[in-house]
């Protein structure tokens, strides 16, 4: 049987992970990551981490296993929330729970438990780690949870190799109701408690909360960009990838007033605060530099669409190295550009400058920043952070 320590969210995901490695007869150590100190962006004065580190603490007390906390607070100030603001300052949106796994998780934190003599670190995403072997060496494949309400693969997409060699995720062939039933039955604290929701590593605080912190509002001009100007791309399955529109403040009317486009996101509704529309607002483009949110009028707005995508050379990642195109090879995939998206049809093409992935069908709201991920079946290939 191996050493695991398992990190210890205070969630029932993470509670059952622990529950389950135990029952195996694996050498279990709970281990509490605080990511976070700063207590000027909780909400209500609410100090979450304290309560999950106590819930944490109750779970590892039942399951008879050693438990511990380990402050990584300066390595997310380091590794993510300085990078968020500047991501955010340009213009563009990072996913922090995407760089939480990449930076964190899988890297500070299976450090520190390669150093108390772990043979693996878990944790309680709904994915799954499979094996096979590839000219005779071994190769690990990250596989969708088979809970596809739940699935948290996408989380995970820029992992490498030798992270997953080290990392276990024993909640990934379960559903979420089997999860919380084993949590009932063993009577754990943490069986009824509601999933997480907020900043990965502030807990329940809202974003823009968060960003006000460090990003100052600025008042800037909200420009209407008509459903029929002549410069939108009207993709569709035979068009191939374009750059997005540059939008100018001459390609549309002023209608209003924004805090900061930093503020703002593609596809963003909430937040405008513009009435006597027709339609809802949203938001199509920002201009940090300039200081301008462009918005349409309508879910469905033209501009919200695009037929492709663009990664550059730096960004883009493969999980299955022995995989990885070449420039000039292409491959059929199945893509998600967010979260609990459904998969659907993309081909990639990969140049010297990086991967072109053109959709089969026009998707709504790619955002810069934002991770593509690309699967082959339930497998999970690889990624990239999205230029345009």
């Amino acid at each position: 049987m191996a050493r695991v320590v398992v990190g210890l969210s205070g969630g029932v995901d993470s509670s059952v992970a622990a529950l389950l490695l135990k029952r195996e007869g694996h050498e279990v150590i709970g281990m509490f990551m605080r990511n976070w100190h700063n207590a000027d962006v909780t909400i209500n004065n609410e100090c979450p981490w304290i309560d999950d580190s106590n819930d944490a603490m109750l779970v590892a007390e039942k399951l008879g296993i050693p438990f511990q906390v380990i402050d990584l607070s300066e390595a997310y100030h380091q590794r993510i929330v300085a990078y968020m603001f500047s991501e955010y300052a340009a213009g563009r949106t990072p996913n922090p729970d995407v760089l939480c796994n990449r930076e964190i998780k899988f890297d500070v934190f299976l450090q520190a438990a390669l150093k108390l003599g772990a043979d693996f670190v878990a944790t309680g995403h709904y994915c799954r780690r499979e094996e096979t072997l590839v000219n005779g060496q071994k190769v690990y494949r990250l596989m969708s949870g088979k809970d596809a309400n739940k699935d948290q693969s996408y989380f995970l997409c820029q992992v490498k190799q030798e992270q997953l060699a080290k990392a276990l995720f024993p909640i990934g062939g379960l559903q979420k109701s089997e999860v919380r039933s084993l949590a009932a039955q063993a009577e754990l604290h943490t069986a009824e408690k509601k999933d997480s929701q907020g900043l990965c590593f502030v807990g329940k605080v809202k974003l823009p909360v968060f960003l006000q912190q460090q990003l100052e509002p600025k008042m800037g001009k909200v420009v209407e960009i008509p459903v029929h100007h002549p410069k939108i791309h009207r993709p569709n399955v035979n068009t191939t990838v374009k750059e997005p529109v540059q939008w100018q403040e001459a390609d549309g009317v002023d209608i209003g007033e924004h805090q900061g486009a930093h503020f703002f996101t593609i596809g963003q509704r909430k937040g405008l605060q513009i009435g006597g529309m027709a339609e809802p607002l949203f938001v199509i483009q920002t201009d940090t530099r300039k200081n301008l949110v462009f918005a349409g009028q309508g879910a469905d707005h033209p501009a919200l669409y695009a037929s492709g995508l663009f990664i550059s050379a730096q960004d883009v990642h493969w999980i299955r190295e022995d995989l990885a195109l070449q420039p000039g090879m292409n491959m059929e995939v199945l893509l998600r550009i967010r979260y609990r998206q459904i998969p659907f049809k993309a081909t990639l093409v990969r140049v010297d400058e990086g991967m072109y992935i053109q959709f089969a069908e026009p998707q709504k709201s790619v955002t810069p920043g934002q991770f593509a991920a690309w699967y082959l079946g339930d497998e999970l290939l690889g990624s990239g952070a999205i230029c345009w």
